[in-house]
């Protein structure tokens, strides 16, 4: 993406994320985010429908990049997934995640992130040693449960007072992962 249109993008996601503390997202009008943002009108319905696609938008840019990082930064450990990563992230928003749970948006949320974590566990799978004998259907469907797993865990952790660290929710994850997976001779 040409760098103008990726500082246009992020200025008008980060004004609406900023917006968002503010105001329900509801109450949100486009020119609000035009406003914070410096952006003209026309070049906001360049790039988006309505200020929905631009949070989906942004959400969809943060989840691709989080659910593919192992596999970006060629990670040599057995882990399927960033959930040390993902809940660092969370804790750093905590407030933010407040934001959207009040918003309605938790759940767009949510549903995006299934789909993204499920082929970025996938595609970990398919690289990883360790599950080279998991046949490419058995793959699919781990990936689909464990992202969800991911999800939940990451849901129940966000509505805890005292959570464990996110390097221990990592550590629980991947050892019911890899528990769930069994011994490469039970594929």
């Amino acid at each position: 993406m040409d760098r103008r249109v990726r500082q246009t993008r992020d200025a008008l996601g980060d004004a609406l994320v900023a917006i968002m503390h503010e105001k329900p997202f509801d109450d949100i009008t486009v020119q609000h985010v035009l406003d914070r943002a410096g952006v003209g009108r026309s070049t906001f319905y360049t790039h988006f429908r309505d200020k929905d696609d631009l949070f989906l938008s942004d959400v969809e840019d943060f989840l691709e990049g989080m659910a593919f990082a192992l596999s970006r930064q060629s990670e040599r450990s057995n882990r399927v997934a960033p959930v040390r990563e993902m809940f660092a992230h969370l804790a750093d928003w905590r407030q933010f995640s407040k934001v959207l749970v009040a918003s309605g948006k938790f759940r767009d949320f949510v549903e995006l992130g299934q789909g993204y974590f499920a082929r970025g566990i996938e595609q970990r799978l398919a690289e990883l040693p360790r599950a080279a004998a998991i046949p490419q259907a058995k793959r699919t469907v781990l990936a689909q449960m464990f992202a969800g797993a991911m999800l939940s865990l990451m849901t129940w952790w966000m509505n805890q007072d005292k959570p464990a660290t996110p390097a221990q929710m990592d550590e629980i994850y991947h050892r019911m992962v890899w528990e769930g997976i069994g011994s490469p001779d039970s594929q």
